[in-house]
């Protein structure tokens, strides 16, 4: 099968958002300043985060991990894409298109349980304050960690098993920017419903009861605070608000890609930009922006990093007067 495969289809043609010169050159600047935002504003998280110790918490340890993951959800593909609005004929190897699918389901399905993560630490800091230290350890933190990863890993390893080996004999075009799964298996030279059925549950347990178990810490969280005081539930609201946004941008499109009857809708492709553009992009925003203990750590490392800088060029200084 491998044989078949590696002989007859070698290369997928991706058609990417639009066929238009001028729309691709709009979206080539459009999407590298994007994607070099999203890059340095997930970047800049991870170094405040490791190097303010007044941010080594679990928040801001599961906060940091999740800039990494969204760096690397927004690189699986977002580079070629933007490489891509330059060149005239789009295409993408067998195996690239593999790794595409491989490290697209790794990443999604990892940050999935990395939010529940933050739901939950959120929750126990609320619910269970005098026992947060407790119970959100280092070590609990850590296990997260390396859960959200094993499920990502075993989440995408099961998706390939039912993709790696079809028989892909004459269609070779993929209508999107990057080897979407649904449209991938549409092209494999058999009836691939009873395939198309199972990659629909695999995805659709893993985004449905993640987004589940979400909304319920959620409504917990609220239903507590709400017992507590009006202030306090205005504050967690404005809190909640920004997550449950980021929530619903992330699993909404995953939801009516993959769990929706195995069909390909045009509107599938700008659905994709949002978990694999936007929402990298907003994480940083919502999360830190809005979040007074990191814009101080990011301003107490600017202003030392400026300082520094300062310093080193008083004896340039000294020297060109001499």
């Amino acid at each position: 099968m491998d044989k078949v495969n590696s002989s007859v289809v070698s290369e997928f043609v991706l058609l990417g958002l639009s066929s238009s010169q001028e729309l691709q050159l709009f979206f080539f600047v459009f999407f590298a300043v994007l994607y070099v935002v999203i890059v340095l504003g997930n970047l800049l998280i991870i170094v405040t985060v490791t190097s303010d110790n007044s941010l080594h918490s679990p928040m801001y340890f599961l906060l940091g991990n999740l800039s990494f993951v969204d760096i690397c959800q927004a690189s699986f593909a977002t580079p070629k894409m933007i490489a891509d609005f330059l060149t005239e004929h789009k295409t993408i190897s067998f195996s690239g298109c593999i790794a595409q699918i491989f490290f697209i389901h790794l990443f999604t399905g990892g940050e999935m349980v990395l939010l529940i993560s933050m739901a939950y630490d959120r929750y126990v800091a609320i619910c269970k304050p005098l026992h947060y230290v407790v119970i959100m350890s280092r070590r609990t933190c850590t296990v997260l960690v390396m859960v959200s990863w094993a499920v990502g890993l075993v989440h995408t390893l099961s998706q390939l098993s039912f993709t790696v080996n079809l028989p892909f004999c004459g269609p070779n075009v993929v209508d999107s920017f990057f080897c979407d799964l649904p449209r991938v298996t549409k092209l494999a030279c058999l009836d691939s419903y009873i395939i198309e059925i199972l990659i629909v549950v695999n995805s659709g347990i893993l985004s449905l009861s993640t987004f589940s178990l979400l909304v319920g810490s959620y409504i917990i969280i609220l239903v507590t605070v709400w017992f507590k005081s009006s202030a306090a539930m205005a504050k967690a609201f404005s809190t909640l608000a920004a997550h449950i946004t980021v929530v619903i941008l992330f699993f909404g499109p995953c939801i009516f890609i993959y769990v929706w009857p195995f069909t390909t809708y045009p509107v599938d492709k700008l659905l994709a930009i949002f978990y694999t553009v936007f929402t990298p992009i907003l994480n940083p925003i919502i999360y830190t922006l809005r979040n007074r203990d990191m814009k101080a750590a990011m301003r107490k490392i600017m202003t030392y990093y400026l300082r520094s800088k300062k310093i080193s060029e008083i004896p340039l200084v000294r020297n060109s007067l001499y």
